[in-house]
């Protein structure tokens, strides 16, 4: 409050003498509560009145110069006495010692006070603690007139039901009638609804129908909405309009209530003319509102609307104001009901009150009345003044609000609510009067009322427009009982309550009983009750009083009442006619006075008849209705999906992710759908790997989870079925589903979907259709996308097509997401034979296929993929019989599709046999039968899928209508001649409206495989003669290799089929196609020889050339090596080659434009001559230098790429034709750092000759040359904007440099040595870290220091910012810390297991550590600062490392020279690239992530090509190094177990991998063919072995038990046993055929490294690194010997051919020989100077050979005697293998970097020397591997460190040997050594680089630019 002082008031506030009196009353009612907390309060209410008398006012009073001084100055020292010794009473002495201070300074003597307060408080001690005696005003009750209590009369017996709407409930999606209809149905479903007995049975059985159907129930609630909608559309809202929505508003969802309510806000508040209609309006929606939908600030906000205009309407009928007033009551009252409090009481509360107080002076009872009604309503809403609320609980007892009163009628305690009407008589009564307003009693009232006094002066006396009268609260619990219906409560209310003489209750009671008479919503008879009752008050004086308006208001009522029609204005006029002669004279002069002054109407709020027409409702039903379509397609989709078997697939993050490292794929895309950012996913996947079966499975998922008016609608589109789906394809799509026009721009405009787009490979399409289809732009469909692709369709960039906008932005990277399908495991195989048999219920059990796919290897793996599962189910039975074992066939993806299209085929006709046919379709199929119906079905599958390639380009749907296609191609296919009909009914066909598709694309490609090849016309007839001769064995169906002269072709010279497909269309891309065919050609070499054929007679004849490079691009994918073959002039425009073998091929004029030659083969080919025009590599020529390479970087746009060289030079390139456009020389000395421009036109370079220049890149001038630093600039950095150049000078000092004036603008050089910066991301700020183990800011645009981080304990090397603009730093302790830059709060501190610099994700929520000694690599969150991922490195430590643009994967440059590109998601790496002779020192991403630079200490940067995906062809080789090697002399095969997880299969006749085994998680350690060579076993680092299966590569058994890493295993010489050697110290015994573990044989202290059987088969023997070798009995499991000796760990041991010796290599320097029946060492073979890591018997066990890495010798040992023969010298590298050639004459070894060495055993000679200086030329890096083939020839199999696996063939010539390589495999890379190039034509000079720097020969002619 804010008080005046003692001589001067202003407006507004009060006195200081009044707020003396208003703190005398707050301590007079704290000494009368017993409520201490409410004494607390008003002592604080006190203090606060008090502490506001300002301190000039005690100055002006103390001393008191006057009496009237000395009064105010002694009463304020009373009161602040009074008030210390109330809170001491409360223990509060603290508060009240410093009350008695004040009591002093006021000129109060404390102790006299004590004793006065005492009088002050009559008396009492303390506070008053009982309530026994009360004052006579609080006791006192109104008398009632006449004899007591009034005696219930003869009215509202019984309580009735509420007023309802008699409706008939419309069926669901039925239209509905009227308003009425609708607002009943609404109010139906909520759940304030009335109880079951009190509903008419209608509306009980309606409620039943819906309650489940909330379909239904969404379309009420949405109609309902639609009406509010159109009312805003309304333009005149008139009174209908209004009437209509506040009608429903009682049964409106709370956010349409309070949209309808601002509406009515608005229009109030704008109309500049005052609208009764809306007024009346929002007062009847407030007075309807159901519970819960008025908000507080709503109500404050309308009634501040309201009173303004009220206050506002001047001059204007009476009518307005009442209707104004009116509405304000009802909010009031709503105010009330909600317990709104804090009115603004200065601007709301007050001129409110005070404007209502004026209308006394009204001429008209019915605005008093309403006057004071609002007013009382007023009072129940408590202001802000919080000493008014406070007074109010002076006798202790709280007067209770409204809705407490309220409460208590709704809870049908009426007794109680009456009760309560008498507290607040009584309390009101007892209240002080704070203002000095009048006390008036009830008492007062009656008397007025006795006396008979006019209506208005006892209305206006009797109710004091400052005081709550029970009245108010009597009205609104009778309103409450009206509405419920409890009209016989009602009645008590009325004769009962304690102010029912109060003439404003009365005329309350009489308004209401006309409005039910008045209402046709009650039934007849309570309506001429309430008349009656209307009469009754009017006739009996004695019990109701005199008041002359009383009863001209009720013939007022009942005038209005006698003029309605039907029976009940017949009862009012009776009644009337009755009044008429009632009473004396005066009374029947009232009478007749009122019938002739016409009273006014407006009061009584009459309800009209039901309304005639609801123009808002039929208007909103008139909108599409959206929600109905929905739901119709809703049913379709989820009905089509019921016979549909669906197993939760899973899937990987990337197609070179390995398939054990998957998630659930449904989990995947529900958090995709959950993310605000998210907005395409892309779904990759196999042919029938599930995609479709996904998709549709999503949508029924989504259709089961979709939420009216705001959920997504989920939209399955197939879009072959689409028309140019990149093009408004949502609108197409819909109208295909039959949505109007209306449905779909209503869709269009108001609500979001999931498209959940299937068969983007199919549409043929390669636009993006996220952002063809403006997706989620203004005025455009919004939506997520899901679509699907097949993997092989998709290229390098795939990306660019699906994601939206630039994926080199963040932004829009984020957006996009992906997963890859993997094959069924073994259990979803299971679960999905259970779902079949239980669906379809075939004569096999489910068991019986299980059986069946478990005795057939090959089928086990194809039925990985669902689609082939389906197929296979449906054939096995035709196949085989149940328990019959097929594992001798091969059963291959083909070989299902002919056995599925036939039994198809036979099911049709089955079909068509049973069917009533016409009789000409009878003929037809008779005649189809005896020509063979199968055989007709297969041609006329096999001539349309040729004809929808030929006519559509492969499109699949086709649309085909009978008159605009009769003379069309369709017609032969789709017409309704009989025979045609009869074909198409029975082949594997879909058909949808005039819409027709193969049931699966893959049928479509199978069928133009079978019009390729049909198997079946070739079996008899003759083939073409090879055109192309042969030599060498022909045992490989791999291999092709010629030479000499091409024979003729025949005596006939007949060509190829003219009309195959082959022939007029290329298919290189059609790679499931292609599929089908390399299938064909492994089964049918008739095939293969027609497609050499095709390629032969393209030497002829060009129009062969596309048949010929679709015919060597099916050979390359089957495998055969064009090795040596002759090709000279082939035309192959087009053809894929990539991965194939062409070594020492001869091609010379072939015509290979376009070809992709990518990881091909080509070593020693000729070339010369050949046209290859734009033919594809795959890979980038490095930039080599003379110099030492300092640094290199991308421009940010990637245009360009600069390298920074030690001879002071900048050279840039090109990215385009990486073409050398500039060479920056200027500095003196080497450059030391480089820096892009943001916009990428300028670098800046650092040198050690103390300069910064800065260099043009678009012309290569140098516009600024930086001077003044003393030392050699170290870094350069551009600021955010690129304005500012910092540099960091070993002078100590950093400078910043304005790039728009030249200036220095600041030199920094207190930071001690700085060595490292960063510029924050908004550039504002420059952080330094130093060797004072500070990190320092500074302002950038004033260079004036800004804050010190402190906490470093080293120096600090590493500075960086996040993009989120975090500060990471890290000294030389590997300690890194995170800030928050603004407070410089440590947020995190990290120990990194690193010692490179911090690489930061471009999203900023990464980083990653590494070392170059450290061979794991640690992702760690910025956020929450945890480690969140570990790789390890295969490497042996990281170099350098970048993350991709996309953060989805990262770079690194290996201790082991190599680079890899890691998957970030999955851990696993994904491409191995080497070539790299020194060590890697920087890599780096270009800005669109599709090549990575490194920059190696060879001086060379290399740049590769990562692309976004893979490419077409997957190749089986190896792409990281091999660990084990075998060979299978049985199969002339030999098996590879790599680091990069798998295993190769590899013919060694051709040279190829014919098979890649994937399973294990870790590297594959070693790998061992049975002695039958018909299984497989390796073990590997993820603790496991695996068996499997050479012919069909399924893995047999996973046997689990080690507990660590596996490295090494063998198996049994009776294949029926294999031993495995664990590091967790154990040896396991397994039973090959059923997996178990038969010995866990312990013993060991330490890791076991090796283990081996005797040859006899009886004994295993371990060894490892507790120094000891143990033999074990493998039948027992028993430990027969123990060979100790060694002191350090053994490495290798070795049984001798016979098995009577072993031989033992150990860490101690020795070779141990042992006697294996004794246990004891009969030799011990000393010579080597380090450690003996190899050990191996000759095959004649005579002699032994030993190695050791570190001293690079071989020495050769006499087993009997113990004698070394020989010691092989030679090895400049450490050894890592040897062995013995099979004759024993010969020993390889081979040692680190590709250096291998030949001896003679006899003689101790080296024959052959491949020297690492000449291997590092080539590329070969020889990893461990090391195996002799048969015996029958001398060659050996060794394998590179990068995974390349090679032949070497060694050849005798008189007493030399010479070797020579036979073949190598491709590894994933070009090789082009010795090739030549000479003039071919058409190639690129990037390209020539390219070859030449890989080793190719010759000129060629450069095709010019």
């Amino acid at each position: 409050m804010v008080f005046s002082s003692a001589t001067s008031s202003s407006s507004g506030a009060l006195s200081l003498k009044q707020t003396l009196e208003l703190v005398n009353l707050c301590l007079d009612n704290a000494q009368e509560t017993k409520n201490s907390e409410l004494a607390l309060e008003l002592c604080g209410d006190a203090g606060a009145s008090l502490s506001g008398i300002k301190r000039s006012t005690r100055k002006a009073l103390i001393p008191p110069k006057k009496d009237e001084d000395r009064t105010l100055s002694d009463g304020i020292a009373t009161a602040f006495t009074i008030l210390g010794t109330l809170q001491d009473s409360l223990g509060r002495g603290d508060k009240a010692r410093a009350n008695y201070k004040k009591a002093v300074q006021w000129g109060g003597n404390v102790e006299h006070q004590l004793g006065s307060a005492s009088s002050v408080r009559s008396g009492k001690d303390g506070l008053n603690t009982s309530h026994d005696s009360q004052s006579p005003s609080f006791s006192s009750q109104p008398t009632p007139v006449g004899n007591g209590t009034l005696p219930l009369q003869e009215f509202f017996f019984e309580n009735v039901s509420p007023p309802a709407i008699a409706f008939a409930p419309p069926q669901p999606d039925e239209r509905f009638d009227d308003i009425h209809q609708l607002a009943a149905c609404l109010s139906l479903l909520r759940p304030s609804r009335p109880s079951a007995d009190v509903l008419q049975p209608a509306a009980c059985n309606w409620i039943k129908s819906v309650e489940d159907n909330f379909d239904e129930q969404e379309r009420l609630m949405t109609l309902a909405t639609d009406v509010v909608k159109e009312y805003v559309r309304d333009e005149l809202k008139n009174a209908k309009a209004i009437a209509e929505v506040v009608c429903l508003a009682p049964a409106l969802e709370k956010d349409d209530f309070q949209f309808l309510l601002r509406q009515f806000y608005s229009g109030i508040d704008r109309s500049d003319l005052l609208d009764v209609h809306q007024v009346q309006g929002i007062a009847e929606l407030i007075r309807g509102a159901d519970h819960g939908h008025l908000d507080s600030d709503d109500l404050v906000k309308v009634l501040e609307l309201l009173s303004a205009r009220l206050t506002n309407t001047h001059f204007q009928a009476t009518n307005y104001i009442h209707q104004l007033t009116l509405a304000i009551s009802h909010v009031l009252d709503a105010m009330a009901d909600t317990k709104v409090n804090g009115l603004d009481r200065e601007r709301l509360h007050t001129p409110l009150g005070v404007y209502l107080d004026k209308l006394k002076s009204s001429s008209d009872p019915c605005l008093v009345y309403q006057a004071a009604y609002a007013y009382q309503a007023l009072q129940y809403v408590p202001d802000n003044d919080t000493l008014w609320q406070k007074t109010l609980r002076r006798t202790g007892n709280v007067i209770q609000g409204v809705s407490g009163l309220v409460s208590a009628v709704k809870g049908l305690d009426l007794n109680g609510f009456i009760e309560g009407l008498g507290s607040i008589q009584q309390g009101m009564a007892g209240v002080a009067d704070v203002y000095k307003l009048v006390n008036t009693a009830y008492k007062d009232a009656t008397s007025l009322a006795n006396g008979g006094k006019d209506f208005f002066d006892c209305l206006k006396d009797s109710f004091s427009f400052e005081h709550k009268r029970a009245w108010y609260p009597a009205l609104r619990g009778a309103d409450t009982l009206i509405q419920n219906g409890q009209l016989a409560k009602f009645k008590k209310l009325v004769y009962e309550a304690p102010c029912r003489n109060d003439p404003a209750f009365q005329w309350g009671i009489c308004q209401r009983l006309g409005d039910i008479a008045g209402s046709s919503l009650w039934d007849a008879e309570t309506r001429r009750i309430a008349v009656s009752f209307l009469g009754e008050i009017y006739r009996n004086d004695m019990e109701w009083g005199r008041q002359v308006d009383v009863k001209q208001g009720i013939l007022s009522v009942l005038m209005q009442i006698s003029i309605l029609s039907g029976s009940i204005a017949l009862h009012a006029q009776m009644e009337l006619e009755q009044l008429r002669t009632d009473g004396d004279v005066e009374k029947q002069a009232l009478y007749e006075a009122c019938r002739e002054n016409n009273p006014n109407s407006y009061p009584l709020a009459i309800a009209t008849e039901l309304l005639e027409t609801s123009q808002l409702l039929d208007r909103a039903q008139n909108k599409p209705d959206v929600e109905g379509a929905l739901r119709q397609l809703k049913k379709r989709r989820v009905d089509d999906q019921k016979n549909t078997i669906f197993i939760l697939p899973q899937a990987k993050a990337s197609i070179q992710a390995p398939d054990d490292a998957h998630f659930p794929l449904m989990e995947r895309v529900k958090e995709f759908l959950e993310s605000e950012q998210q907005q395409v996913f892309l779904l990759l996947g196999d042919s029938g790997a599930g995609k479709s079966t996904f998709n549709k499975a999503l949508e029924c998922i989504l259709w089961d989870a979709y939420k009216k008016k705001d959920g997504m609608i989920p939209l399955y589109i197939n879009l072959p079925t689409i028309d140019k789906p990149d093009q408004d394809m949502v609108t197409k799509h819909l109208r295909r589903l039959d949505f109007t026009d209306a449905q779909i721009k209503e869709l269009k405009d108001h609500r979001k979907f999931i498209l959940i787009c299937d068969g983007y490979d199919e549409s043929q399409q390669t636009k993006n259709l996220y952002i063809s289809n403006q997706l989620n732009q203004p005025d455009e469909w919004q939506a997520k996308m899901v679509i699907s692709c097949r993997s092989e369709y998709i290229g390098a960039d795939y990306r660019d097509r699906f994601q939206p906008g630039d994926r080199n932005q963040l932004s829009k990277a984020a957006q996009f997401r992906e997963a890859v399908f993997i094959p069924f495991s073994t259990s979803q195989v299971d679960e999905y034979i259970d779902q079949y048999v239980s669906l379809h219920q075939p004569l096999w059990r489910a068991d019986d296929y299980k059986q069946a796919l478990s005795s057939i290897p090959s089928l086990k793996e194809l039925v990985r993929n669902p689609f082939l599962m389906t197929l296979s189910l449906e054939v096995l039975p035709r196949m085989m019989d149940p328990g019959e074992r097929l594992s001798v066939n091969r059963v291959t993806r083909v070989l299902l599709y002919d056995q599925f299209i036939e039994q198809w085929l036979e099911r049709g006709k089955r079909r068509l046999g049973e069917k009533e046919l016409s009789a000409t379709a009878r003929a037809a199929f008779d005649s189809l039968s005896d020509e063979g119906f199968t055989v007709n079905g297969i041609d006329f599958l096999r001539r349309l899928a040729m004809a929808i390639y030929k006519e559509q380009d492969g499109q699949p749907v086709v649309e085909y209508s009978r008159f605009r296609d009769e003379g069309s191609w369709k017609r032969a296919f789709f017409s309704r001649d009989d025979e045609t009909y009869l074909l198409r009914e029975a082949c594997p066909l879909t058909k949808n409206g005039n819409q027709y598709r193969f049931i699966h694309r893959s049928m479509l490609e199978y069928g133009l495989a079978r019009a390729i090849f049909d198997p079946q016309e070739h079996k008899q007839s003759t083939t073409l003669q090879p055109s192309l001769n042969r030599r060498g064995s022909t045992s490989s169906a791999w291999s092709f290799e010629v030479d000499g002269e091409l024979e003729s072709v025949g005596s006939n010279d007949q060509e190829p089929d003219i009309n195959s497909p082959l022939v007029w269309k290329s298919f290189v891309n059609e790679q499931s196609l292609l599929q089908f065919l390399e299938e064909r050609v492994h089964q049918e070499p008739v095939f293969k020889q027609q497609l050499l054929d095709y390629i032969e007679y393209s030497k002829k004849d060009k129009k062969w050339r596309t048949a010929a490079a679709n015919a060597i691009t099916i050979l390359v994918r089957a495998g055969v090596v064009f090795r040596r073959a002759d090709l000279q002039g082939i035309r192959i425009p087009g053809a894929d080659l990539s991965h194939g073998v062409f070594d020492s091929a001869n091609l010379q004029g072939a015509d290979l434009r376009k070809a992709n030659l990518g990881n091909a083969s080509l070593r020693g080919s000729d070339l010369s001559g050949s046209d290859m025009k734009d033919a594809q590599f795959g890979e980038l020529p490095f930039l080599k230098y003379d110099t030492f390479l300092v640094s290199s970087m991308y421009s940010p746009d990637g245009s360009t790429l600069a390298v920074a060289l030690y001879d002071g030079n900048i050279e840039v390139y090109a990215t385009s034709n990486w073409e050398r456009t500039w060479i920056l020389s200027g500095h003196s000395e080497g450059v030391g750092s480089i820096a892009y421009s943001p916009n990428s036109h300028h670098i800046a370079s650092g040198s050690y000759d103390t300069t910064v220049r800065v260099w043009d890149v678009t012309t290569g001038d140098c516009p600024h040359v930086f001077t003044g630093h003393t030392g050699e600039v170290q870094e350069v950095l551009y600021s955010p904007q690129g304005n500012v150049v910092a540099s960091r000078s070993g002078d100590g000092t950093v400078r910043l440099w304005n790039l728009e004036s030249g200036d220095c603008r600041s030199i920094i050089s207190d930071c001690g040595v700085v060595l490292d910066m960063a510029f924050s991301p908004k550039g504002d700020t420059i952080a330094f870290g130093s060797k004072d183990r500070r990190v320092r800011l500074w302002d950038v645009g004033s260079g004036e220091f800004r804050n010190i981080l402190i906490g470093h304990r080293e120096w600090v090397r590493n500075i960086a910012y996040s993009a989120q603009g975090l500060l990471i730093s890290k000294d030389y302790s590997q300690a890194v810390k995170v800030w928050r830059v603004e407070t410089g709060e440590c947020r995190h501190t990290l120990q990194a297991n690193a010692d490179g610099p911090p690489a930061l994700s471009p999203k900023g929520n990464q980083m990653a550590f590494y070392g170059r000694w450290i061979d794991e690599i640690e992702l760690w969150d910025i956020e929450t600062g945890a480690c969140v991922h570990r790789i390890s490195s295969r490497g042996g430590g990281t170099s350098s490392i970048a993350f991709s643009p996309q953060g989805d994967q990262i770079a690194t440059g290996d201790a082991d020279k190599a680079v890899r590109l890691w998957d970030l998601e999955s851990g696993e790496c994904r491409h191995t690239m080497t070539g790299n002779s020194n060590n890697v020192d920087k890599v780096l991403f270009s800005p669109k992530g599709d090549y990575i630079a490194s920059v190696c200490r060879d001086n060379t940067v290399r740049l590769w090509n990562v692309g976004s995906g893979t490419s077409q062809t997957i190749s089986n080789h190896h792409y990281d190094g091999v660990l084990s090697l075998q060979y299978s002399p049985k199969r002339n095969q030999v098996v590879s177990g790599s680091r990069d997880m798998t295993i190769g299969l590899w013919d060694l006749e051709a040279g190829v991998c014919t098979r890649k085994l994937s399973g294990h998680s870790k590297k594959v350690v070693k790998v061992s063919y049975s002695p039958q060579e018909d299984h497989l076993a390796s073990c590997s680092e993820d603790n496991t072995v695996r068996l499997w299966d050479v012919e069909s590569g399924a893995c047999l058994r996973i046997l689990n038990g080690h507990t660590n890493h596996v490295f090494d295993i063998a198996f049994s010489p009776r294949g029926d046993q294999i031993a495995s050697a664990s590091t967790d110290k154990t040896v396991r015994l397994w039973n090959v055929n059923t997996g178990e573990c038969q010995h866990v044989l312990a013993g060991h202290t330490s890791q076991v490294w090796v283990v081996v059987y005797s040859p006899q088969g009886d004994q295993a023997a371990s060894a490892g690194d507790d120094g000891t070798a143990r033999l074990w009995d493998v039948e027992t499991g028993v430990c027969q010997h123990i060979l100790a000796g060694h002191s350090r760990h053994i490495h290798k041991i070795e049984y001798s051919p016979n098995g009577s010796q072993i031989a033992s290599a150990s860490e101690d320097y020795t070779v141990r020989l042992w006697d294996v029946k004794t246990g004891m060492c009969s030799h011990i073979l000393i010579g080597h100077q380090r450690e003996v890591t190899r050990v191996v018997y000759s095959p004649r066990g005579n002699q032994v050979a030993s190695a050791s890495i570190y001293d690079q010798t071989v020495r050769l040992w006499d087993t009997e005697s113990g004698e070394c023969h020989h010691t092989l010298i030679g090895h400049e590298k450490e050894i890592f293998a040897i062995a013995y050639s099979p004759s024993g004459k010969l020993i390889a070894s081979l040692s680190e970097e590709g250096e291998a060495m030949l001896w003679d055993v006899e003689t101790g000679e080296c024959h052959w020397n491949l020297n690492y200086r000449t291997t590092q030329a080539t590329g070969i890096h020889f990893s461990q591997p090391l195996v002799w083939t048969s015996s029958d020839s001398d060659s050996f199999i060794t394998s590179d460190v990068n995974g390349s696996v090679r032949m070497w063939d060694v050849i005798k010539e008189e007493d030399r040997y010479h070797v020579h390589m036979r073949w190598r495999s491709i590894n994933g890379q070009l090789t082009v050594e010795e090739a030549s190039i000479q003039d071919v034509q058409g190639l690129s000079n990037l390209n020539k680089r390219l070859l030449v720097q890989r080793g190719a020969k010759g000129e060629p002619n450069i095709r010019l630019r």
